[in-house]
C-alpha cells in the first residue's frame, strides 16, 4: 500500500512537472482576438525556464523570439500592420499551437459598475432598448468581446480563464450594452474591426479597481495586508477587482479605455475626482503607453432619496458626484465625458437606454481620438458666471453650434443671493451669443446659479447637436 501510494505521489509529481514545462499563452492571446493595430503588442507566457519560444504571424511571417526566465516566464512585442485579417499566429516552444481567426483593429478596454456590465440582453426583468435589434443583426459586424470572470482577490493574478467571442446569435447578448453599442458605432465609422476586453463588477467602487499604488495616495483607503492567493475578497475591497480582474490584461495594447461607475461613491464625493484621477495614472503607468484615451460616463440621474441616510447634509446627493465627475475632465489629460441628463429613470438604477450612452463615448472617441470632425462630440459645458446687475448671465464653452431648448421653457435654473437660498429662476437663451440669462424678483444681487441640480431630473438643455448639457453649480457651498 505504502509503494502504491508512493509510486502515486511520484507520478502527479511528474505530470506536474511536465505541465509546468509546457508552453502556456496567457488567457487574453487566444484565437478569435483582435489585436491593436499598428503598434508592439505584447505576447506572453509560461514555459520551461531558459527555454526557447518563437512566435510567428502570418501577416508578415517574421519570427519572435524570448526565453523563458527563472520563473518560466517570457514576454515579446511582435508588431501588428494596419486593421485587417483573419490571420493566424503559430507558437512554437516545448510544444507548439496555433491561434487561429485573429483580427487586427481598435481595441478598447471597457471597466466600471453595474451599468457597465449590463449585457446587452439585459438583466432579469430589466431591459435594454433595442436589444433585439442588434442581436440580430450583430454576426454581420467585425466586432469581438471578451469578459474577464468577476472576482476580487487580495493578490495580483496572473491569468483567468475566459475566451474571445465572437459576435453572433449566440454569443452577443452576453456582452456588455454600453461597450456593444460603443463598439459597433465605432466599427461601422471606421470600417475597422474593434475588440473589446469587459472588466466590470456590479456594485462596485472605485478603490476596488485602484491598484496598491494608487491606493496609498489617500489616507482614507486601506488597503489589504493580506496575500493569500486563494483568498476571494469582497468586489469592494480596496485593490481587489484590479488584482483578479485588471492585473492578467495589464500590457495587452489597447488604444483606450471607457468606464461607466460612480453610483457606489456618492457618499464620499470629495475624493472621487481625485481617486478617478488616481485610477487613470496608474493604468496609463504599468500600461506603459502614454496618455492613452480615457472616456467615462457621468450617471445618469436618480432618485437616490432612499439612500440619503448615509449622507443627510447632501439630499440631492447625485447632484454632488455628477458635479464631481465634471471635474474629472480637469485633472485627467486626454479625457472626455458622455453626459446623459436625459437618459436616466426616477427609479430605475440602470435606465434601458444604453445605446445613447455607447453612441456618446463613441462620438468622444471619433473626435478626439480618430479625428473626424464636423459634427457636435462634446456637450456644451459650464464656462463662467457674469453678474450683470440683477442679472446672472451663464456662459458655455465646447459649443459646436449654439444651445437649444428646442423650444421649451426653462424651468431647471435656480439662482441665489448670498445668503445661500436659491430660487427658482426666470431664465432664456440669448441666441445673439449662446449664454442663458437668470433673474428672480427674490434675488436683486445675484452670486450663483445651479442647472438641474437635483437626484432626479430631465434635462432641457442641450447643444443643437442633441447632447445634453450637464446639471452643474457655479458655488462650492
Amino acid at each position: 500500500m505504502r509503494t502504491k501510494l508512493l509510486l502515486l505521489v511520484a507520478l502527479v509529481f511528474i505530470l506536474t512537472t511536465i505541465c509546468a514545462q509546457e508552453l502556456k499563452l496567457a488567457s487574453i492571446l487566444a484565437s478569435g482576438m483582435v489585436l491593436q493595430q499598428k503598434t508592439e503588442t505584447p505576447f506572453w507566457g509560461w514555459a520551461k525556464s531558459g527555454s526557447k519560444v518563437s512566435i510567428t504571424p502570418s501577416w508578415n511571417q517574421q519570427k519572435y523570439t524570448a526565453i523563458a526566465d527563472k520563473e518560466g516566464k517570457w514576454m515579446v512585442k511582435i508588431s501588428t500592420p494596419e486593421a485587417g485579417g483573419p490571420f493566424n499566429i503559430e507558437i512554437d516552444g516545448t510544444n507548439k499551437m496555433v491561434l487561429n481567426d485573429v483580427l487586427i483593429g481598435e481595441v478598447w478596454l471597457a471597466s466600471g459598475q453595474s451599468n457597465m456590465s449590463m449585457p446587452l440582453k439585459g438583466y432579469y426583468c430589466q431591459p435594454v432598448n433595442g436589444s433585439n435589434e442588434a442581436i440580430i443583426n450583430s454576426p454581420k459586424k467585425q466586432i469581438r468581446f471578451i469578459n474577464i470572470p468577476t472576482k476580487g482577490t487580495y493578490k495580483p493574478q496572473n491569468d483567468f480563464k475566459a475566451e474571445w467571442k465572437k459576435a453572433s446569435l449566440e454569443s452577443t447578448a452576453e456582452c456588455s450594452a454600453v461597450a456593444w453599442f460603443f463598439a459597433d458605432f465605432i466599427n461601422k465609422n471606421t470600417g475597422i474591426p474593434v475588440g473589446i476586453i469587459n472588466a466590470s463588477y456590479g456594485g462596485s467602487g472605485i478603490e476596488a479597481w485602484m491598484n496598491a499604488e494608487a491606493c496609498h495616495q489617500f489616507k482614507d483607503i486601506p488597503v489589504p495586508n493580506l496575500s493569500d492567493e486563494t483568498v476571494q475578497s469582497e468586489p469592494n475591497t480596496p485593490t481587489a477587482l484590479f488584482n483578479a480582474m485588471i492585473n492578467p490584461v495589464v500590457g495587452y495594447a489597447i488604444r483606450g479605455m471607457i468606464w461607466y461607475q460612480g453610483e457606489s461613491n456618492i457618499f464620499n464625493v470629495q475624493h472621487y475626482a481625485p481617486s478617478v484621477a488616481a485610477l487613470v495614472a496608474a493604468y496609463r503607468k504599468i500600461w506603459g503607453a502614454g496618455e492613452f484615451p480615457f472616456y467615462y460616463v457621468q450617471i445618469a440621474p436618480y432618485e437616490y432619496k432612499c439612500w440619503n441616510f448615509f449622507a443627510p447634509q447632501w439630499p440631492e446627493i447625485s447632484a454632488y458626484q455628477r458635479d464631481a465627475q465634471t471635474q474629472c475632465m480637469k485633472l485627467i489629460k486626454n479625457s472626455g465625458m458622455a453626459v446623459l441628463m436625459d437618459v436616466g429613470e426616477e427609479y430605475i438604477i440602470h435606465p434601458p437606454r444604453k445605446k445613447e450612452v455607447g453612441e456618446r463615448l463613441g462620438l468622444l472617441a471619433l473626435s478626439k481620438t480618430y479625428g473626424f470632425k464636423g459634427f457636435e462630440a462634446e456637450s456644451p459645458e459650464f464656462e463662467k458666471l457674469e453678474i450683470s446687475g440683477n442679472k446672472a448671465i451663464v456662459h458655455f464653452s465646447k459649443q459646436y453650434n449654439g444651445i437649444t431648448s428646442y423650444g421649451k421653457t426653462l424651468e431647471l435654473f435656480e439662482i441665489s443671493a448670498d445668503n445661500k437660498v436659491f430660487q427658482k429662476a426666470d431664465a432664456y437663451i440669448d441666441e445673439s451669443n449662446g449664454t442663458v440669462v437668470c433673474t428672480s424678483k427674490l434675488v436683486e444681487k445675484p452670486v450663483a446659479v445651479r442647472y438641474a441640480f437635483r437626484n432626479y431630473v430631465k434635462g432641457e438643455l442641450f447643444g443643437t447637436g442633441g447632447l445634453p448639457v450637464s446639471s452643474f453649480r457655479t458655488d462650492n457651498w
